[in-house]
């Protein structure tokens, strides 16, 4: 069963969407704590593809990852399936950093709707391979949207 997670960013859909889908966007605020973003490529359209850098920074990210077994800066890769402007956003993630585990994709759809107050966000993410991943992937997601949404208040 997918996790819903929803936040109302202070911002117009259209400057959410931009934010979400821009190289420049995506570095500011796509990881989660302790993390930094490079984004490499950037093809938004069905079937294109964005691939970035994620790399830990921190020091208890870098204690994380390097217990276990992850290497310190990992390759990512999304094939989007939905591109539809400042609206709908869908993408496969290709989960191939979990140690000891083979390869696999995983669904994320995102909504911009205008609200009072701005624009709510609404990501709906399949599970992950089992509870513990997908409570990482919730809580990781979660604090992303957090950072979105004090990028956009100066926060």
């Amino acid at each position: 069963m997918a996790e819903t997670i929803e936040r109302t960013i202070a911002a117009s859909p259209t400057r959410v969407w931009e934010l979400w889908t821009t190289a420049e966007g995506i570095s500011l605020w796509w990881a989660p704590d302790g993390f930094r973003t490079d984004v490499t490529r950037l093809d938004l359209r069905p079937g294109g593809e964005l691939v970035y850098e994620m790399t830990a920074v921190a020091p208890e990210q870098v204690a994380f990852v390097k217990q276990n077994g992850i290497p310190l800066t990992t390759e990512s890769r999304k094939y989007f399936t939905k591109v539809e402007a400042p609206a709908r956003l869908a993408y496969q993630s290709v989960i191939d950093f979990v140690p000891d585990h083979e390869p696999y994709e995983h669904l994320t759809e995102v909504t911009f709707e205008a609200v009072d107050g701005g624009t709510l966000v609404t990501m709906e993410v399949e599970p992950m391979h089992d509870d513990v991943w997908t409570k990482r992937l919730v809580a990781g997601r979660s604090n992303e949207l957090d950072n979105l949404a004090g990028l956009v208040t100066g926060g």
